[in-house]
């Protein structure tokens, strides 16, 4: 139980000195006004008894409009601009009643004249909100001197050790890190110079006393000039090609980037987050997070068993994590990679409390051990991810290309079907698209398979979803390139003008599941990816990220396409159309040809079998010449045969 002084002791480090010093400053306030009003001179006998009749009623009226104001329910440490309209509020909550009070006849001390003159009355209350206002943000004020008075002594004595900062970017996110470097204890270690703001209109200008020295043309000449140390980028929500402009110029500046993080991709993590990150790969696509309908997908998932086969790739293990973070009932992730589905197990076993996670060894080409599962946990969500997807590799392996990626397709999509899963989403890819590699055209027997079942399922909805690369992916080129800038290089590319489509991983996946729950049944959605990159421009850019420079300190090597590697990708075929649809980021496909040469499930089946049985020569030959009509024209004759 509290005692009494405790509770005393409490009140007065929340509320009661703030109450104490609004006291003073409104007594004071009044009285300089009364005092003002008569140019320094004493004021009348009857304004002097008025005054000492009603100070007592004004303060408590002043008081009275700051508590119905909010004034001492506020954390005035952390009060920003917005804040300040609370004292105006509080202000003329006590002036206007003060004033209409002094107009009642009822308050004259003397029938002809009123108690105090209403101008002291008015200059009383603007000196009192001054006051007040001065006795909230009295620390920022001081602090923010302090600050001024430390760099005047830093440009005269010349002896600092503070980080030489430039800030790329004088918006909202460029003037609160500004802030917090000049204000919190951790922005201390840096000195921030200036402002880059490509925006004419602002330069010359100053943001929290720091000047806006430039645009993105002046940087070079600046980060010489003021010898800097760091360049910090604080723009969000740009485009990819205009993000890339600027980081490429920064990085031809011999100083350090660091970027600052999006606020609300921070805010699950804690406090003590340093303000700024270094440059990661991930910031080249320049895109802003895909934002999806959270009702709708957790509505989807929320007590649903989902099942995620190629549970342990990088796809399927982000599809496993936000899967759980939608509170799915239950989470399978099937792979044959035991290694992988062991770290994701650890991995969700220290994050995830109810332990709803299940992991399955299982080959996806084995239809029994497939039906086994299926029949185990019976999911209503299907997520189907395994693929061999290594285009040089399967160019020598076809067969097994074949087999995992369509006839592994087959077995778990009549899985789906047999137990009545509500929903089947296969992972396509956009070297589907007028397919140049053996992986490419399994990717399209693939989806003509999902296409099959769609059509001869009605209680399950079978959709496709095609994208291109993800960054950091196991096999893609970044992790190679890092470890090619590790070993000192050289970094292999294969042709200086390679492109692909890029995106991270957490969100392809954000969008696979808002696709899933947008399929009404034989869809074939594509995601936008944006701009392709070049991966020239990207492996130099890695090479920048680590202090290096390109052709310098790390070769880049051009070795030559490899076998069915295209120079360019495309996620739309020619004769294919696209439809918006509620999300700005994925896409209905459409196809006049595609759904003219829809096979049915049996014959592709029977293809696919025939096909395996052939000589590897044979089934590359076979499969680099695949197409709707031969498979449909195979069927006809050995039907006539």
């Amino acid at each position: 139980m509290p005692t009494i002084l405790t509770i005393m002791s409490r009140f007065m480090r929340r509320t009661g000195w703030y109450l104490l010093g609004d006291l003073i400053i409104v007594v004071i306030a009044y009285r300089v006004a009364l005092t003002g009003r008569f140019a320094g001179a004493s004021p009348d006998a009857h304004y002097l008894q008025a005054w000492n009749t009603y100070i007592v009623l004004i303060v408590f009226i002043h008081l009275a409009a700051n508590y119905w104001a909010g004034m001492y329910s506020r954390l005035w440490r952390f009060a920003s601009a917005p804040d300040a309209l609370i004292v105006v509020q509080a202000w003329l909550g006590a002036t206007i009643p003060l004033m209409l009070m002094d107009m009642l006849p009822a308050a004259r001390l003397e029938p002809t004249i009123r108690p105090l003159p209403l101008s002291a009355l008015a200059l009383g209350g603007f000196l009192a909100a001054a006051g007040l206002t001065m006795l909230r943000y009295r620390t920022r004020v001081l602090v923010s001197l302090i600050f001024r008075l430390r760099r005047a002594g830093q440009k005269t004595t010349g002896g600092n050790s503070a980080i030489r900062t430039l800030i790329v970017g004088a918006g909202e996110t460029g003037q609160s890190l500004s802030w917090q470097l000049q204000n919190r204890s951790g922005g201390r270690a840096y000195q921030v110079l200036g402002f880059i703001d490509d925006d004419v209109d602002k330069h010359g200008f100053n943001v929290h006393g720091i000047p806006i020295l430039g645009g993105r043309a002046q940087l070079l000449e600046l980060v010489v000039l003021h010898k800097v140390d760091l360049i910090v980028l604080a723009i969000h929500a740009i485009a990819g090609n205009e993000f890339r402009e600027i980081l490429s110029v920064c990085q031809n500046a011999p100083a350090r980037i660091q970027i600052v993080p999006d606020v609300f991709e921070e805010l699950a993590t804690s406090a003590n987050k340093s303000l700024l990150r270094d440059v990661t790969v991930d910031d080249f696509l320049g895109r802003s997070p895909a934002e999806i309908d959270i009702e709708v997908c957790r509505g989807m998932l929320q007590g649903s068993t989902v099942l995620v086969t190629g549970g342990a790739g990088s796809i399927g293990t982000e599809l496993c994590r936000q899967a759980l973070a939608f509170d799915a009932k239950l989470v399978v992730a099937v792979d044959m990679n035991e290694t992988g589905l062991y770290e994701l197990q650890a991995e969700t076993s220290m994050t995830n409390s109810q332990r709803n996670l299940n992991v399955c060894v299982a080959d996806v080409t084995d239809s029994e051990q497939v039906a086994e599962i299926f029949e185990r946990y019976r999911p209503e969500v299907v997520f189907h991810t395994a693929a061999y997807k290594h285009v040089p590799l399967m160019e020598l392996h076809p067969r097994v290309a074949l087999r995992t990626n369509v006839l592994g397709t087959l077995n778990v999509g009549l899985s789906a079907r047999e137990v009545g899963a509500e929903r089947f989403v296969l992972i396509s890819t956009d070297k589907a698209v007028e397919p140049a590699s053996i992986y490419g055209v399994t990717k399209l027997i693939a989806e003509q398979v999902t296409a099959g079942l769609a059509v001869e399922s009605s209680d399950t909805l079978f959709a496709c979803v095609r994208f291109g690369n993800v960054l950091g992916s196991r096999g893609s080129v970044v992790p190679l390139f890092e470890k090619q800038i590790e070993s000192g290089g050289p970094i292999t590319v294969t042709h200086p003008d390679i492109t692909r489509f890029y995106m991270t991983i957490p969100e392809a996946v954000r969008l696979v599941i808002q696709a899933s729950a947008l399929t009404r049944g034989g869809d074939l959605f594509m995601l936008e990816m944006g701009e392709s990159i070049r991966i020239t421009e990207l492996a130099e850019r890695m090479i920048r990220l680590h202090g290096l420079r390109p052709e310098v300190d790390i070769q880049i090597e051009f070795t030559g396409l490899r076998p069915g590697e295209k120079l360019h990708e495309e996620l739309i075929e020619n004769e294919e159309s696209r439809e918006a649809t509620k999300h700005a980021q994925i896409y209905r496909v459409f196809s006049a040809r595609r759904k003219s040469n829809n096979l049915a499930l049996a014959i592709l089946e029977q293809w696919v079998l025939s096909a395996l049985d052939l000589p590897e020569n044979d089934l590359k030959k076979t499969l680099r010449s695949y197409s709707s009509d031969s498979v449909m024209y195979q069927s006809n004759s050995s039907e006539r045969q």
